[in-house]
């Protein structure tokens, strides 16, 4: 921790000994506090951002007869697609009306019949 408090000296000579250290000192905490923010940036920042993006290219480029899964884990073809909704056919005889923002991903065509 003395990195982040500079000495106290009593002696006039020691302290014109040191008298480099604190300008070395500054330094080093502006090396730190920018480290910090390169590793906030690269860690957290800019992939929540790509996930972001990612999303919304994803629910922009939704049609009709897509397969797709909910987060809630709902797999099912899309009937309809609205501004704010989506219309699910999970099975010949049961549609749901989902919000867009809850769709997860895509599935390739034919995964439905699959499974």
């Amino acid at each position: 921790m003395s990195f982040l408090i500079s000495p106290a000296f009593a002696d006039g000579t020691a302290a014109a000994a040191a008298a480099a250290g604190p300008l070395n000192s500054d330094i080093m905490q502006a090396l730190l506090i920018g480290g910090f923010i390169v590793i906030f940036y690269l860690m957290i920042w800019r992939p929540q951002a790509k996930r972001a993006k990612e999303q919304k290219n994803l629910l922009g480029n939704l049609q009709k007869g897509d397969e797709v899964v909910t987060t809630g884990g709902i797999a099912g073809k899309i009937v309809k697609v609205s501004d704010e909704f989506v219309v699910l056919e999970v099975s010949n005889t049961v549609e749901l009306k989902i919000q867009k923002s809850s769709i997860a991903a895509t599935l390739l065509k034919g995964t439905l019949k699959a499974i």
